[in-house]
């Protein structure tokens, strides 16, 4: 720890030796080598400089707003109250970096076919073989090395899903996260193995909660989160986040996926709350036949920053993957897409997309968009593009002409610009739930 102590390099704001200190004396039994594997990440956050100008994975960001003063590391009493999810029962409930609740009921009956969803800190004394291969595995590439490092150095605890060979789970595994109280700091991890020929749903549920009434969204606080899916052969893994964080939330997300031979996962990653919020998602096609769909909705509105940078990397032959990252930007708000598709010398007969659209409701609103290919094989089929656009004045004028106010016109547009994503999802009822969250941003 004294090696840690000295480490004075760069700005490490609230979160001190000290703290870190004591985060780790709070873990308990926890295994010798997960200690170990934080003092090193925590080393690595303290001696990374914040991001500079100069730093192309920030192009555009605002790097002002990166500040990691005024937060605090908080436990919750365990008997805490349930959160409610739009997406049904949740498994596993989370505040503070506490499980709270007792969904032990839903998961026995998981556990009755071999599915386990269990606390990370639960999975270290009984498969701690598993996070040592599949815990935060894929180095990060996009930019936010110094918060990756930070979210492992102090996430206390999470949701771990292992879907055995074969196994069929019909209803969706539902996690909420929830950050509560003023200047906290929260650091969610969700951790999937789904094994060969298995099939999943899994829901993570980001939000803050208040004591105090209606005051949520505007509620300062951190988040940094992560979360690592795995595909095995033929797999087929759905999942979705919904950030829903206070309007005055620093957020941070980093989303990395390893698709295996004839594996499909769909991501689905809806944004709406956040003062400034970065997502990094990263997914790597490593087998032939694998096959990765990255989806995501942003309703930007105020002077929200959304930050999006994506990687698809393409490392064996015959793998596809297609990204649809659609943005509906309100008032004085900004969003920034850069997207690159990697395609590996060995990954012949790769069939790679890439889009980002941008919906400008606003004349103040800034869209930014870097979609980019590199491509080291000869026999491929990739794609890129991007757009921003305005509402069509003549939809516009319809929907009024027969009534309906412009700010309702403007909702029922948007909704049809978002519903080429919603589609896509197999499940009706997360379908539902997505839109009902949208709507509850426009009432805002």
């Amino acid at each position: 720890m004294s090696d840690i102590a000295t480490i004075t390099a760069a700005p490490i704001g609230s979160f001190t030796a000290e703290v870190f200190a004591a985060h780790l004396a709070s873990l308990g039994d926890a295994p010798a080598w997960w200690l170990e594997r934080k003092r090193a990440a925590y080393a690595t956050f303290a001696s990374l400089p914040l991001p500079t100008r100069t730093n192309e994975g920030w192009r555009f960001s605002n790097l002002s707003g990166l500040q990691l003063a005024g937060f605090k590391v908080e436990r919750v009493d365990p008997n805490g109250q349930l959160l409610a999810s739009p997406f049904g029962p949740a498994q596993l409930n989370f505040i503070n970096n506490t499980t709270v609740g007792d969904g032990a009921g839903a998961r026995a009956e998981l556990a009755a076919r071999g599915v386990l969803v269990t606390t990370l800190s639960a999975a270290l004394q009984s498969h701690p073989d598993l996070i040592r291969e599949h815990f935060m595995a894929q180095p990060q590439k996009l930019g936010s090395e110094k918060f990756a490092a930070l979210h492992a150095a102090f996430v206390s605890d999470g949701a771990f899903i292992y879907v055995p060979r074969g196994v069929e789970v019909p209803a969706p595994i539902v996690i909420t996260h929830a950050a509560s109280g003023s200047g906290t700091a929260v650091f969610p991890h969700t951790l999937v193995i789904a094994e060969e020929n298995s099939k999943a749903t899994v829901v993570d549920h980001f939000v803050s909660v208040s004591d105090i009434p209606h005051s949520a969204l505007r509620t300062p606080q951190f988040a940094c989160g992560a979360n690592d899916l795995y595909a095995g052969h033929g797999a087929q893994l759905t999942y979705l986040a919904a950030q829903n964080w206070s309007r005055d939330t620093l957020s941070f997300q980093f989303n990395s996926t390893v698709v295996r031979r004839d594996a499909r996962v769909q991501s689905l990653n809806l944004h709406l709350g956040g003062r400034q919020a970065r997502h990094e998602s990263h997914s790597q096609l490593q087998a032939p036949g694998a096959f990765s769909e990255m989806l995501a909705l942003t309703v930007a509105d105020g002077e929200q920053e959304f930050d999006q940078r994506t990687l698809q990397i393409h490392q064996a032959p015959n793998t596809k993957s297609d990204l649809l990252y659609k943005n509906a930007l309100r008032d004085r708000t900004r969003t920034i897409f850069s997207g690159l598709i990697v395609v590996d010398s060995d990954a012949q007969k790769t069939d790679a997309y890439q889009s980002n659209r941008n919906l400008m409701l606003s004349d103040d609103a800034e869209a930014s968009s870097l979609p980019g290919l590199e491509i080291q094989a000869n026999d491929v089929r990739c794609t890129h593009g991007a757009t921003s656009s305005r509402l069509d004045p003549g939809q516009e004028f319809y929907l009024q002409s027969r009534g309906i106010p412009k700010a309702a016109a403007d909702e029922l547009l948007t909704f049809g610009f978002f519903e080429e994503v919603l589609s896509r999802l197999a499940s009706e009822p997360l379908h539902d739930a997505l839109h009902q969250l949208i709507k509850t941003k426009f009432k805002q």
